[in-house]
């Protein structure tokens, strides 16, 4: 089945086109222009033909840090990492990293198995993410302490083993003994390390991007923040070109001024992500995230009985909106922050993230408000094309 899609407003992040038009017959876009070109490809048989009418077109959502939603967590199994994405397909993301909370070593062996069998099935999927063991106890968040550990290499090992290859990203604390020997190993092995959850100063910090790593996870939160004389991860950051910048856009965990200055000082270095748990696209109410309670109130997730942030409800396509409204950020940079950068923070930049020939069919059409219209991803619909 082709389908067409014209008289849109392209943003990716080469920039904005007008009266833009895009065709595609399978998994990847085969045809991009402006004005009427998209016209020989509507005359194929059974063609689906969107009319844009001005409205936005950007690249599929990708969310390298997710947890769950719809009611669902992506440590539940099968059914239930399949129900989440399917709620956050229909806002946007069409491709996601499933991301894993401390757990015990057998349990997150068993998650990691799963899921590179769910990658090989399902080419939505990028990998897992080993968010826990490896962080530090007094900036654990929402991890449950008793499953903490420090990365030994038979652990990495261990881990790696488990994910055939398919353990996209992992999240540790540098300070921890062993944690820069574990960049090595984990870089060795085609992962992308984040440095997260830790209490490491800018001059660790420093050591871990020069060891490889190349993430912040979420930065500000689980980590010192900038102070003027101890200038800490989120300072060693924003000044290396090599390392990206995950936050998470829902008004809660970072202000939008602050932000502001983080797309000012990295502005093709941000990812914008959801560290969504499962009551993301559900209900207020009382959940779990691994084994432990949290519950959520005005769409807040917090561990229960505590003031600990648990996670958000966050879904990317209000997280676009955020940049842009709350934070005042230039379309082209936000719709960045959820394509091409974090394509790139993964090294599938050259498939991913813009809206050109011989790349994914991954396709999102937004209103004028930035709500979200059509999903496409892999040239499938993920919602009815309006």
């Amino acid at each position: 089945m082709t389908v067409v899609i014209h008289s849109a407003v392209k943003v990716d992040a080469d920039g904005v086109v007008e009266d833009f038009w895009l065709a595609f017959t399978g998994s990847t876009l085969a045809a991009t222009g402006t004005g009427t070109g998209w016209h020989g490809w509507s005359t194929a048989e059974n063609a689906v033909v969107v009319n844009a009418a001005g409205r936005w077109l950007t690249p599929g959502f990708i969310d390298v840090h997710s947890h769950g939603g719809g009611g669902f967590s992506f440590d539940n199994g099968t059914e239930a990492i399949q129900g989440a994405l399917a709620m956050h397909r229909a806002h946007g993301t069409t491709r996601s990293v499933i991301s894993l909370v401390a757990n015990p070593v057998e349990v997150l062996c068993e998650s990691l198995e799963l899921i590179a069998d769910l990658v090989e099935a399902d080419p939505l999927i990028l990998g897992s993410h080993l968010e826990g063991p490896f962080l530090a106890r007094n900036h654990r968040g929402a991890h449950n302490p008793a499953h903490l550990r420090t990365p030994t290499a038979e652990l990495v090992d261990t881990f790696l083993a488990a994910g055939r290859g398919t353990i996209r990203q992992v999240t540790l604390a540098p300070e921890l003994t062993g944690a820069l020997d574990a960049i090595d190993r984990f870089v060795a092995a085609g992962v992308t390390v984040g440095v997260g959850h830790t209490d490491a100063d800018f001059r660790l910090t420093k050591e871990a991007f020069d060891r490889g790593a190349t993430l912040l996870t979420h930065a500000f939160n689980a980590m010192p923040g900038i102070k003027h004389r101890e200038p800490g991860p989120v300072t060693a950051a924003l000044g290396d070109p090599r390392v990206a910048l995950e936050l998470i856009l829902d008004g809660f965990h970072v202000h939008p001024e602050v932000a502001r200055v983080a797309f000012f000082a990295a502005p093709m270095r941000i990812l914008l992500i959801t560290d969504a748990m499962a009551a993301a696209g559900s209900v207020d109410g009382h959940y779990k995230l691994g084994d432990l309670n949290v519950s959520v109130s005005d769409g807040r997730a917090m561990l229960s009985g505590t003031t600990t942030i648990a996670g958000s409800t966050l879904t990317q396509d209000v997280a676009l909106r955020s940049a842009i409204f709350d934070s005042e950020t230039d379309p082209v940079l936000a719709v960045r922050a959820l394509t091409a950068s974090p394509a790139r923070a993964l090294g599938l930049d050259e498939t991913l993230g813009y809206l050109a020939p011989g790349y994914a069919a991954d396709v999102v059409l937004l209103g004028t408000d930035w709500t979200v219209d059509a999903v496409w991803a892999a040239g499938r619909p993920m919602s009815d094309p309006t």
